[in-house]
C-alpha cells in the first residue's frame, strides 16, 4: 500500500472543532452521550485526520457514533454496509445497465450512430457510498461509515483501505475522482474475525463498552422522552442480569430503549415479573434466550433497580 503524507484537517473543521470539549458538546446536542475517551478518539480521528476503527459489543452505540458525528458536523452519514462476498462494485460504482441498453434500443430503433462515449458518461454512473462520500463538496466532510467490516473478507478489507488511503476512485471511462475534502471515515466491527494488521495500523482505534448504569439511564431517558428515572433504572438493571447471563443475544441499549418504550406505552410504573413477561420480546429476540429467562424466572430478572 502506498504511504503518503497526511494532509491536515480543513480550516473549515478545524474552526468548527477547536479541541475535543467542543465535540463532546456537540455530540451530546445530538443526543449522544459519549464518555471523556471516545469524545477525543473521534476528535482525533477528525482533526488529524484518520479513520477511527471502533470495537464492541453488538449494540453498545457504535453505529449512533458515527450518526452523532454527522450530526455534529453538519454533513450527511454515507453508510456502506459491509455482508460476507461483497465486491468492490458495491463500495464505489456501478454503471446503469438497463438504462443504457435502453439507450441502444433507442439509437437503433432511431437509425442513429452512438459512440461508446455516449453510454459511459455520468448520467449512467450509479454512486455508491465510497464515491458519494469521496465527491462531497464540503467545506465539513461527509462521514462516511463502514459498517461491521468484519463480516466482508480480507480481500475486500485491503481494497478499501488503498482506496480511502488514497481518497481517490478511478473509473476507466472517466478518469480519476479525487475528494476535494476526503470523508471522516468510522469503521465498525463486532469482532467476529480479526481485522488484518495493515488497517489497524491506519486507523484509530477505540473499544465501546457498556455504559455504567447511571449514564445508560440517562441515555434511555433521553431517547424515550418522558420516561421515569425508576423505570429506566429498572430497565437498565435486568439489562445488567441478562448481559451476565448465558444468552445468545445479550440485549445493547437499543433494546433497553425500545424495552423502556414498551413499558412507557403499556403504563407500566415499574418493571416487574407480569410487565416483564408481557414484554419480553422486546429485549430478547431469541426463543431459546427467552425460554431461559423464564426458567431462571423473571422474578430474579427484575428483582433490583440501577
Amino acid at each position: 500500500m502506498t504511504h503518503r503524507a497526511r494532509a491536515g484537517a480543513p480550516a473549515a473543521l478545524v474552526e468548527r472543532l477547536p479541541d475535543a470539549g467542543t465535540l463532546a458538546t456537540l455530540l451530546d446536542g445530538a443526543d449522544y452521550l459519549a464518555d471523556e475517551g471516545l469524545a477525543t478518539a473521534m476528535f482525533l480521528s477528525l482533526r488529524l485526520p484518520q479513520p477511527l476503527l471502533l470495537e464492541g459489543e453488538a449494540g453498545v452505540g457504535k453505529t449512533e457514533a458515527a450518526r452523532a458525528m454527522a450530526d455534529a458536523l453538519g454533513t450527511p452519514l454515507i453508510r456502506l454496509q459491509c455482508y460476507e462476498g461483497m465486491d468492490s462494485s458495491e463500495a464505489l460504482y456501478e454503471w446503469n445497465y438497463p438504462r443504457q441498453l435502453l439507450r441502444v434500443r433507442l439509437a437503433e430503433a432511431g437509425g442513429a450512430e452512438l459512440a461508446e462515449e455516449d453510454l459511459f458518461a455520468e448520467d449512467y454512473l450509479l454512486r455508491r457510498p465510497v464515491l458519494e462520500a469521496i465527491e462531497y463538496p464540503g467545506p465539513l466532510p461527509a462521514v462516511l461509515l463502514v459498517d461491521e467490516l468484519d463480516r466482508a473478507d480480507h480481500d475486500f478489507e485491503a481494497f478499501l483501505l488503498e482506496v480511502l488511503a488514497e481518497a481517490a476512485v478511478t473509473v476507466p471511462e472517466l478518469g480519476t475522482i479525487r475528494a476535494a475534502v476526503p470523508p471522516a471515515v468510522v469503521l465498525t466491527s463486532n469482532r467476529t474475525r480479526d481485522l488484518h494488521d495493515a488497517l489497524k495500523r491506519r486507523c484509530l482505534y477505540h473499544w465501546i463498552d457498556y455504559p455504567s448504569p447511571e449514564r445508560e439511564v440517562e441515555i434511555v431517558r433521553r431517547r424515550v422522552p418522558g420516561s421515569s428515572r425508576e423505570l429506566a433504572g429498572d430497565v437498565v438493571a435486568a439489562l445488567g442480569r441478562l448481559r451476565a447471563a448465558d444468552v445468545q443475544k445479550p440485549p445493547g441499549i437499543a433494546e433497553g430503549i425500545d424495552w423502556v418504550a414498551a413499558l412507557e406505552l403499556l403504563g407500566a410504573e415499574r418493571l416487574d415479573e407480569e410487565a416483564a413477561q408481557r414484554t419480553l420480546g422486546t429485549v430478547l429476540k431469541y426463543r431459546e434466550d427467552q425460554e431461559a429467562a423464564r426458567a431462571a424466572g423473571l422474578g430474579r430478572l427484575v428483582g433490583g433497580t440501577a
